[in-house]
């Protein structure tokens, strides 16, 4: 499965010319001590100037791994998860039966970044993305326009004209993250499962399969290549070599034959076995660590030279190149400027010419990411007839920030992400002409001697700008999302053009385009036309909406990179209202312009108009239609990066908010500053909230801490809003009634408050090597969590449960990493709820108007269910 989150601060510029304020710039203090990347002891190493940001805004490189290491850290702790998890949860998911009922994909239709109508202090409208969706991780194209695209969490999509008009082909799989997507030499499409672009443990896949008639047919389970040796992996890239295709893996390089689709999997090279899952030092908490692989390349005159790219981002003993020697693989020293050495070689991506007379490399170095608070990056490198080298550099962080790039203040320049963001694309008409992503794209037609961006990171800063569109110069043109994650080039009637993917969907444009006096392209096209919803949604949260003129629900949700959604009545287009990353959320259910949303690190805001604004702020501060109302936690860092909050149901003007501390608010959406909350209980040091759900009042909250597999401990605290000395702490085992394991979420039964039910994250003792790891998802209490009782049974399938809600009647509805169940009673067996609903995480569910569920998910968009379909 799949997930990450990102976000940065954006600082303010000159008061001299009003700029937007992306990214939540009015929390740049708050989230400035949030700037570091983990490393595989789990120290941390700062990466961002002091201040925390960068001058033109954005994505804070530590904020990917943080909600990457969270998201694992909900599905591994307390231990390690053993191979085939996933793959033998969905198994069990197949076997169960469907309620009646179809869900509707609410989200099915384009989201603009740049809507007018939400040009807000917190937005990041008018920085020229256009129409987006999800993070795309893979892509490949043919000479006759189909084009297929690899979701970060979506699965793979085909468009039969050149990009666009999307439909899913990978449905039937178990896995949907992407990890690469390769069309060979018969015209077959290779899907590599497992996103390997944020951490080593997090977007596990199921392999690798082949469509062998992709511009028709769809993947099955049967198309699987091999057996289960790639299972529960990430995959960084395949490489075809003569009659085999090589795999780079969290798990080493493997490789196997294009010809047999049967047949294991050849391990060629694996760093430390050891701490392979099997090994005796599986259990060491580096070893997600030990094994990570990075692209594969051959010299084309010799194609049995292969070299390996080898090694963890934040640096490892094991770093380095590795070719074959005497039957043997060792480490190799390149020729020419590249580094070789394991202090320098973190993640590395080659490309090769199609007549081979030239090589590209793009280096990531983690001594340059530990100690630069600039950038990450190495270099790039161009080699001339042999991979081999002698390699020669043709580009810096500081020649790429000097080619027309948007990111030229201290702390965030070009390459500050390349552990996260690199592609490279060889022209296959012309060797000298090459496209390279990083957190931008860039552009050489000289094999590197000179360098322009052709997709800036956004438009903000350009002289070209102003965020009323009838006052730009109409010098600044549509770009891409920033996050660069994969490129294809292909042809549809006659015409060629690039494809790239990034974190927020695909743009194309001609091999050679147009661009401005600046470099910037002038020809891009967003393919985000809504057919492909892979929005990546943390939350979810509706109501009615009474400031339209055409009555009906507003569905707000917060999303990964893409800030926050909201869906009118009447809409044909989403609009973006708060951007950077989007958290939790919470919607007045009476009013739907009513929201709260969180950036990261529970940095709250609230509007009472949808956050409507044609950007007036600008020059008059007090038509801001958004208010900052952040809890201490935030700004002291005591929270999780997706942070939970609520209102209570009988009491909408009473909020509930979860860092270290509980904190309590009574003015509901008249709320008006971060000094509007109650610190009503200290889940002690070291301990955050992971899931908060009050009624009537009675509140819990669950947290951990640590949270991660070194020593993890987890607790539930139990108040009353308005009576502090009524909090106090469960006495939770960690044998028996409930396992310690991640709390994912609760629903407290409206009738009776002592009456709650648990979602319980992360696999049973059989996949999970950890203490007190127990077996069970859903766990139900009657006298306020004094007793728990295990109430999964026995037919739920043993998945990560996330969210959780109880229906009127006694029907119980729970959010899965796999899907939707629904039990209809306490006696009753768990079935998939409705059909047509997508295999992919579900990271909430809430009840809406009308009788309506509805899902977020991450990596599928939101999707809602008539309830009264149940008894279809």
């Amino acid at each position: 499965m799949s997930v990450v989150a990102l976000g940065l601060s954006a600082a303010p510029a000159a008061a001299a010319k009003p700029q937007p304020r992306p990214h939540q710039v009015g929390l740049l203090a708050s989230t400035a001590h949030h700037k570091s990347a983990t490393t595989s002891s789990g120290t941390m190493k700062a990466l961002a100037a002091p201040g925390g940001g960068d001058a033109d805004g954005g994505e804070g490189a530590n904020e990917i791994q943080e909600g990457a290491d969270q998201y694992a850290e909900a599905r591994t702790s307390p231990g390690v998860v053993a191979p085939g998890a996933y793959s033998a949860a969905w198994a069990q998911l197949q076997s169960l039966r469907k309620t009646g009922g179809n869900w509707t994909d609410e989200t099915a239709l384009p989201y603009n970044s740049d809507d007018p109508r939400y040009r807000d202090v917190n937005s990041n409208s008018s920085g020229g993305a256009g129409q987006v969706t999800g993070r795309i991780t893979g892509l490949a194209a043919d000479d006759s326009g189909y084009v297929y695209a690899g979701a970060a969490n979506g699965g793979v999509w085909r468009s039969r004209t050149g990009g666009g008009k999307w439909e899913p082909i990978s449905d039937k799989l178990p896995s949907p993250a992407t990890g690469d997507l390769r069309l060979d030499g018969k015209g077959r499409l290779w899907y590599a499962t497992g996103e390997a672009n944020t951490s080593s443990t997090a977007f596990i896949g199921s392999g690798v399969y082949v469509l062998a008639d992709p511009r028709h047919g769809q993947f099955q389970p049967g198309n699987r290549v091999g057996g289960t040796e790639l299972e529960s992996t990430i995959i960084s890239k395949l490489r075809f070599i003569g009659d085999r295709v090589w795999a780079a893996t969290n798990r080493g390089v493997w490789s196997h034959s294009t010809i047999n689709l049967s047949g294991p999997w050849t391990a060629e090279f694996i760093p430390n076995p050891d701490y392979l899952p099997t090994g005796p030092l599986a259990a060491d908490p580096n070893a997600p660590y030990k094994n990570i692989t990075n692209d594969v390349i051959a010299d084309p005159k010799d194609p049995s030279k292969v070299i390996l790219a080898v090694g963890w981002r934040s640096g490892d003993a094991y770093n380095g190149f590795y070719t074959k020697q005497n039957g043997a693989w060792q480490r190799v020293t390149l020729g020419g400027d590249i580094a070789s050495d394991a202090a320098n070689v973190g993640a590395v991506t080659f490309a090769a010419a199609a007549d081979g007379s030239k090589f590209y490399a793009i280096e990531q170095s983690p001594k340059v990411m530990a100690a630069n608070p600039d950038s990450g990056l190495m270099g790039i490198y161009e080699a001339d007839g042999s991979p081999f080298g002698p390699w020669h550099l043709v580009a810096d962080y500081k020649k790429l920030a000097a080619s027309g790039s948007a990111l030229t203040g201290a702390g965030y320049m070009p390459g500050i992400q390349s552990w996260y963001n690199q592609f490279l694309q060889v022209d296959p008409t012309d060797p000298n002409h090459v496209y390279m992503g990083l957190e931008e794209v860039f552009e050489t037609k000289d094999a590197g001697a000179t360098w322009t961006t052709p997709g800036p990171y956004w438009n903000f800063g350009f002289p070209c700008w102003n965020i009323d569109p009838g006052r730009q110069t109409g010098d600044c043109h549509q770009t891409i999302h920033a996050d660069q994650h994969a490129v294809t080039i292909g042809t549809y009637k006659g015409r060629s053009y690039v494809i790239v993917g990034d974190d927020g969907g695909a743009y194309r444009r001609p091999v050679r385009g147009q661009a401005d006096a600046s470099g910037h392209a002038t020809d891009w096209t967003s393919l985000g036309d809504g057919t492909m919803d892979v929005l990546q949604y943390y939350s979810v949260g509706v109501g009615l909406d009474r400031n339209n003129k055409k009555a009906g629900i507003a569905i707000s949700g917060g999303l990964q990179d893409n800030g926050q959604s909201v869906k009118r009545p009447g809409d044909k287009v989403m609009g973006s209202n708060f951007g950077g990353d989007g958290g939790d959320t919470i919607v007045d259910p009476a009013n739907g312009c009513n929201i709260a949303e969180e950036y990261v690190y529970l940095a709250m805001s609230v509007t009472n108009n949808c956050a409507v604004n044609d950007g007036s702020w600008t020059t008059d501060p007090a038509k801001a239609t958004t208010r900052q109302i952040a809890p201490p936690d935030s700004k002291d860092s005591l929270a999780r990066f997706i942070a939970p909050f609520t209102y209570d149901p009988k009491d909408t003007k009473t909020w509930v908010a979860g860092g270290q501390h509980v904190w309590v608010q009574h003015k509901g959406w008249n709320i008006q500053s971060g000094d509007d909350w109650t610190n009503v209980f200290d889940l002690g040091d070291g301990h955050v909230a992971t899931a908060v759900s009050v009624s009537g009042g009675t509140a819990y909250v669950g947290w951990c801490g640590p949270c991660n597999n070194q020593g993890f401990t987890r607790g539930i605290a139990v108040g009353n809003v308005n009576d502090p000395a009524s909090w106090h702490q469960l006495n939770l085992p960690v044998e028996g009634q409930l396992p310690n394991r991640y709390i994912s979420g609760f629903d407290v039964d409206p009738a009776n408050a002592n009456h709650v039910v648990v979602a319980i994250n992360g696999f049973s003792r059989r996949w999970t090597e950890g203490p007190g790891a127990g077996i069970g998802h859903v766990f139900e209490s009657r006298d306020a969590g004094a007793t728990w009782t295990d109430i999964s049974g026995d037919d739920l399938p043993d998945v990560p449960a996330d969210s959780v809600k109880m229906l009127r009647g006694g029907g119980l509805v729970l959010a899965t990493d796999l899907g939707v169940l629904y039990r209809a009673s306490s006696h009753g067996r768990w079935t998939v709820l409705g059909r047509n609903f997508p295999t992919t995480a579900v990271m909430q569910i809430k009840t809406g108007p009308f009788g309506k569920l509805y899902a977020a998910t991450h990596g599928r968009g939101i999707w809602s269910y008539d309830l009264s379909r149940l008894d279809d």
